[in-house]
């Protein structure tokens, strides 16, 4: 089993997070995991990227090469677009469909949205609209979470159960709001 995978998005999206979780639930699950990651300056929208690498083989390096990660994660649709070289021509791009405008000259959005959706394996959602609905106006990152899962070798369960130790210390509510989140996203993306 492996898998690579490439996170994205602007800081303060919550793009480690899902790198934590996900490397959690690979640990228990008994892989070996490796990550790399850059923090931008999330006060003033910096890009933030992961290099999260699963494997049941020794894994040598926590980066990964270009045209060989099996999902793009994003929080961002520029974001996206910007580490599609890093994507295996079997990947998935797995991307929340709002922009952070943090840039003066930003694309528009519909023609970032076309380049991607022109991947075969393309999930593009409302990521914001659907955390709402589910009652978790700030779990857009659970929810991205939630439609990734639907493209991992993990078991949905295990990831679960990582999400309930993650923020287990928010409480109850906290806990069963992220997960209801994660539920949405993989609903979103069947």
């Amino acid at each position: 089993m492996k898998n690579d995978i490439v996170l994205a998005g602007v800081g303060g999206q919550g793009i480690l997070t899902i790198a934590a979780i996900i490397g959690k639930a690979a640990m228990d699950q008994g892989l070996n995991v490796k990550q790399s990651e850059v923090h931008g300056m999330s006060q003033r929208g910096g890009a933030v990227l992961a290099h999260l690498r699963l494997s049941s083989e020794p894994i040598l390096s926590d980066l990964i090469a270009a045209c060989t990660a099996d999902v793009i994660i994003a929080m961002e649709p520029m974001e996206a677009l910007r580490q599609v070289q890093s994507l295996s021509p079997s990947g998935a791009i797995i991307t929340a469909s709002k922009p952070i405008v943090n840039i003066p000259d930003y694309p528009e959005v519909e023609a970032v949205v076309a380049e991607l959706k022109k991947h075969p394996r393309a999930v593009v959602i409302d990521a914001d609209e659907i955390a709402a609905s589910a009652g978790n106006a700030r779990g857009s990152n659970m929810v991205i979470l939630g439609a990734v899962s639907r493209f991992l070798a993990m078991d949905a369960q295990t990831l679960r159960d990582a999400i309930t130790g993650f923020f287990a210390r928010k409480g109850d509510a906290v806990v069963a709001a992220n997960l209801k989140a994660f539920e949405a996203g993989r609903k979103a993306a069947e």
